[in-house]
């Protein structure tokens, strides 16, 4: 008869431990999540730009969009109304000198970078913004 207790007394130490263990290495796993995801972060630095780009039609938003969307950029909204775009970037793979050029490269002045004559005359003739159309 003694037998019993002290049998269930080491079956319940015995399933005690093992819950602790793996409570234990749900912990530990936890932890090394949360560190893996904190060191990550630090990675994933990005930057925001603002600047003019000249524009009148949504066929020139479409373009200057698209433009700006090179390797690095997340982000590129163009507002045909204030003639800003937002730009969001990784400083890592690209900087704003770079997004001005490509913008300029499609025909579109920016505030740093004038197109040349040549990509600007091969815009359509609705988005020649340097013949003082209006935006439309």
């Amino acid at each position: 008869m003694f037998w019993l207790p002290k049998f269930y007394c080491i079956t319940l130490i015995i399933n005690t431990m093992k819950s602790f263990k793996k409570t234990s290495i749900f912990i530990t796993f936890l932890f090394f999540s949360f560190s893996i995801f904190a060191v990550g972060a630090d990675k994933k630095k990005v930057e925001t730009a603002e600047f003019t780009v000249s524009g009148i039609c949504g066929m020139c938003e479409k373009r200057i969009e698209n433009a700006a969307l090179i390797k690095g950029v997340k982000l590129a909204e163009w507002n045909k109304q204030t003639q800003k775009i937002k730009v969001i970037y990784s400083p890592d793979k690209t900087d704003e000198k770079a997004i001005h050029q490509a913008i300029a490269a499609v025909g579109h002045d920016t505030e740093k970078v004038k197109a040349t004559d040549e990509a600007y005359a091969q815009l359509h003739d609705c988005c020649k913004y340097r013949e003082g159309q209006e935006v439309h």
